[in-house]
């Protein structure tokens, strides 16, 4: 009931209520844009696996999450590789300005450019004429020349005779005024569009997928005009459809004056509506599976620090404990990637053998985290008084000489190092300390060798610094 009470509460919230309508903006735009760039296909996969993903963490599939949190990151880098051209439309369509309304707009340009077009499609001249829209296109295009002339149907016929140095290109119309001629548009890069058609339409939809322009294009195979906006195609039955489809595009531009009273088409509420309720729904199972409260067993380091200055750690002590952890699921699979570790304060110790038991005091948890049990529970530690003691430095000598080959002598330089342990039984029985494996096998006459010294962790140089051994092997035969 408490769990119930706990999600509600969440849920109608402001920040809750603020994170779903982010979310459903994010997908929203992002929909709008990888739908008229024809990707939508590899995001529809994208959506399925990250549906396997919500899934397999509701059931608790340790296998399949293993798998999404290990390979994630690499993921992440290759989406934001493959998708950058979208990524990239996606925030200039966040960021796009309308530029207002524009009072000197011709309103007898539309039905001028209709005529036009119609005219070219009955003599079976193709044509592109492309209005820009919010969107910046100046960076899609490429060649063309300079024009900036008021339209008129005798310009544009003369521009697309096939006689003409720039018919095979497009025509830009900025404002009232045709500002370039013979400009190359990009390629359409999706599969939406049949290959029967040619290079005129598939360049109309790629910059159609890539901006929010207006494309005109005149087929000289069919003798028809056909719309392309938003990665879509329209074919235009007769020159009112044409009129209408500019003045369209003007309005919604922000070129001419727009009604009191905006129009929002029936399929934009529904795919608003989708995203709402997708984001809701993952909004939702996300929470839940976060709430969800799990146990599990972690293994994780002891930390030890430093005793005071005249006591030191002796005998054996465990380097891992297992802890028996509960909480909810998103806080256990965080401790799961980095593990917490238990702390040992040898600070606050005495002389002595003492047993520290392992508590929540002794771990960094987060809130809703509980400690249920440890293994081992508790742990028994000595620290013992700081003595210091000569001690003597013995050559470590292993196998055996070449030959009939002896050792006569052997000098060691330094041959004692004074040292600090820890007082007891230890201290009594050491009495010297070891240097780095000296290997007979490779000694064939007398040499001269520098060495290191190991010892145990507990002894360490007075000096912190351990010496440099100079071992002197003087052989006969």
């Amino acid at each position: 009931m408490g769990h119930s009470v706990a999600l509600a509460y969440d849920f109608f919230s402001w920040r809750a209520v603020l994170d779903i309508l982010l979310i459903s903006a994010g997908l929203f735009f992002l929909h709008r844009t990888l739908l008229r760039l024809g990707t939508w296909k590899i995001m529809a996969g994208i959506v399925l696996a990250f549906l396997v993903f919500v899934l397999a963490s509701a059931l608790n599939l340790q296998g399949i999450e293993w798998i999404y949190q290990n390979v994630s990151h690499v993921a992440v880098l290759g989406l934001i590789v493959i998708f950058q051209p979208e990524l990239r439309k996606v925030l200039e369509k966040a960021v796009s300005v309308s530029p207002g309304r524009l009072r000197d707009q011709d309103t007898q340009l539309p039905g001028l450019i209709a005529e036009s077009l119609c005219k070219l499609a009955e003599e079976r001249c193709g044509a592109i004429i492309v209005f820009p829209g919010r969107e910046p296109i100046r960076e899609k295009l490429s060649g063309g020349y300079q024009l900036n002339a008021l339209p008129s149907m005798p310009l544009i016929l003369s521009i697309f005779d096939p006689n003409s140095p720039g018919h095979d290109g497009a025509v830009l119309l900025e404002g009232n005024r045709l500002t370039q001629f013979g400009v190359r548009l990009p390629m359409s890069q999706s599969t939406r569009l049949s290959e029967e058609y040619g290079t005129r339409h598939h360049a109309a939809m790629g910059l159609a997928e890539q901006t929010d322009a207006l494309a005109l294009v005149v087929s000289e195979e069919r003798g028809r005009v056909s719309a392309f906006v938003n990665g879509e195609m329209r074919p235009m039955a007769n020159a009112g459809a044409i009129t209408d489809a500019i003045l369209e595009h003007q309005r919604e531009m922000g070129f001419l004056g727009r009604d009191n009273a905006p129009r929002i088409r029936k399929r934009t509420i529904f795919q608003v509506l989708i995203s709402l309720v997708i984001a809701t729904i993952f909004w939702s199972t996300l929470i839940v599976a976060q709430r969800e409260i799990v146990e599990r067993v972690l293994p994780v380091t002891i930390d030890y620090t430093s005793p005071a200055e005249d006591l030191a750690l002796v005998g054996d002590k465990e380097d891992e404990v297992k802890l028996h952890l509960t909480g909810p699921k998103s806080d256990m699979d965080t401790l799961a990637a980095n593990p917490p570790s238990v702390k040992i304060d040898l600070s606050r110790m005495t002389r002595g053998t003492q047993t520290i038991i392992i508590t929540s005091e002794n771990l960094n948890l987060p809130k809703g985290v509980t400690l249920l049990d440890s293994s081992p529970q508790q742990l028994k530690l000595t620290l013992a008084e700081i003595v210091e003691k000569n001690l003597a430095i013995k050559p470590q000598i292993i196998g055996k000489l070449p030959g009939n080959l002896k050792i006569a002598k052997i000098t060691v330089n330094p041959d004692t190092v004074l040292v600090t342990m820890p007082a007891g039984r230890d201290e009594k029985q050491t009495t010297e300390v070891l240097t780095t494996p000296i290997y007979l096998e490779s000694i064939a006459t007398d040499s001269r060798l520098f060495t290191k010294i190991i010892a145990r962790p507990s002894i360490q140089p007075v000096a912190r610094r351990w010496p440099d051994v100079e071992v002197t092997i003087e052989l006969k035969k």
